[in-house]
């Protein structure tokens, strides 16, 4: 039986070290991908540093990848062979995450790769696109339940003014332009000033420095809108951006944080507060990992959505985790950083 190059991280705490596995075959209703790029995520270091989600290793993280279809299992009609893809990766069998050269996928969630993005920029969109879509368009208790703009909602939010917490992180970028399909108006961001260029062309209207202090941050806002602030979307989640999204938030107004809520909210107050897991891998998530890959491909085309600016760590699987060290020592600013999966040694 032929084999797959992998990434292992070997034991709990422990180092990466790449290995080899046997290539799986897909089971009814999943696809084979040959992996070309792969992108890296924050939560990886995370598992790695805190010891969190995986049950037992050695273990094979990774959540975003690009590639070709190598074979299809039954029942899948909408792939074949020689197709290029993006998908999401799972962590729920060694077969579905992403940090290898073949990975399995549900094929009702994988995306077809449009000719005018590379594989490399394909795989910074799965997981920051489902972690900003899953909370705004999921109906409640999964999130929000805002009107989706593949499904009537483009422009529904005209007039109704937003902010988006960490706008140059990955999912701060599609946050913002999903804010823009929505129809919200003004958009304001933080970032630091040399993102303001990029942010603005993703949507955002006004950029506001991330280090401001929080006392003077709502006048900040008001110069430009006395509206109230309809939606904060979180993308660092912090104790400190969580606090200050929510109390910058309009009453009746929603906020999305990406990590567990430490937000300290107002007795009686209309906010609400929203949760985000990404991964369309979940049950809770399908229907619009389902929606994703029946209607990504066509925003992509028309540059409604673009893709994370990138930037290839060398030495492919071996890469991996010299990139997720410059994650964890916060040295990424407004890109997503990919591996090419042919230049593992």
């Amino acid at each position: 039986m032929s084999t797959s190059r992998v990434l292992y991280l070997k034991e709990k705490f422990g180092a990466f070290e790449v290995g080899t596995k046997d290539i799986p075959t897909p089971g009814p209703g999943d696809v084979l991908v040959k992996e070309v790029a792969i992108g890296l995520n924050p939560l990886d270091w995370k598992i790695q540093a805190y010891g969190v989600i995986v049950p037992s290793y050695p273990a094979i993280l990774g959540s975003d990848a690009a590639g070709v279809v190598e074979a299809v299992g039954e029942g899948v009609t909408q792939f074949k062979k020689g197709d290029k893809v993006f998908h999401n990766g799972g962590l729920q069998g060694d077969h579905y995450a992403t940090f290898q050269e073949y990975v399995l996928a549900p094929a009702e969630i994988v995306i077809k790769l449009p000719s005018n993005i590379t594989f490399e920029q394909a795989a910074s969109l799965p997981l920051g696109v489902g972690t900003t879509v899953v909370p705004l368009y999921s109906p409640s208790p999964v999130g929000l339940g805002l009107k989706a703009p593949w499904d009537g909602g483009r422009g529904h939010y005209a007039g109704k003014p937003a902010l988006i917490l960490g706008g140059a992180a990955s999912v701060g970028q599609y946050a913002i332009q999903f804010a823009k399909l929505s129809g919200f108006s003004p958009i304001f961001t933080t970032a630091s000033l040399r993102n303001t260029d990029l942010l603005k062309s993703l949507g955002a209207t006004h950029v506001i420095d991330r280090n401001t202090p929080a006392a003077s941050f709502a006048s900040e806002i008001a110069r430009f809108t006395r509206a109230p602030i309809a939606l904060v979307f979180d993308a660092v989640a912090t104790a400190e951006t969580q606090q200050l999204g929510y109390d910058v938030l309009g009453e009746g107004g929603q906020i999305v944080v990406v990590l567990q809520s430490s937000i300290k909210e107002t007795p009686g107050s209309t906010k609400k507060v929203s949760g985000s897991f990404g991964n369309v891998h979940a049950p809770s998530n399908r229907a619009i990992g389902r929606a994703l890959a029946q209607h990504l491909t066509k925003l992509l085309e028309a540059g409604d959505i673009v893709p994370n600016p990138v930037e290839v760590v060398p030495g492919g699987l071996n890469g991996i985790a010299p990139g997720l060290d410059k994650l964890k020592n916060n040295l990424v600013s407004g890109k997503k950083l990919v591996v090419c999966v042919a230049e593992t040694a």
